[in-house]
């Protein structure tokens, strides 16, 4: 079983940046794939980015490429979403997740963060 906790959300401003850490915990060896979905009221959660093996890198189907990045701390088995210039339409609940492969549909992951909350103001 895997504990995710993700932390860094927070409301900022349009164009500036905010970065998100998630620690993992327990067994967590058999998941390879660590990835970033967010949700925005009233919408579908979505994937936003993910690192398998802590170094191949995919985003998915929105506009976030050049902005946003993912990175993976092994020896602190955590991972960090860092968000640069922030849009208004980046707010949402964002949410890590592991799974043993990368896939741009939440069912494929096994464990999941309570969300960290990002708001972007204009």
């Amino acid at each position: 079983q895997v504990q995710l906790v993700e932390s860094g959300g927070g409301s900022v401003q349009a164009g500036g940046s905010l970065r998100l850490s998630c620690a993992a915990a327990g067994y967590i060896y058999n998941n390879n794939c660590m990835g970033w979905f967010r949700q925005a009221p009233g919408k579908e959660r979505e994937a936003v980015i993910t690192i398998y093996s802590g170094d191949i890198i995919k985003y998915y189907d929105v506009p976030v490429r050049g902005r946003f990045t993912i990175s993976q701390d092994n020896a602190k088995n955590t991972v960090y979403l860092q968000m640069n210039s922030l849009k208004p339409e980046d707010t949402a609940m964002y949410y890590c997740a592991a799974g043993r492969y990368c896939d741009g549909n939440p069912m494929t992951y096994n464990a999941w963060g309570q969300g960290t909350q990002v708001t972007v103001s204009s």
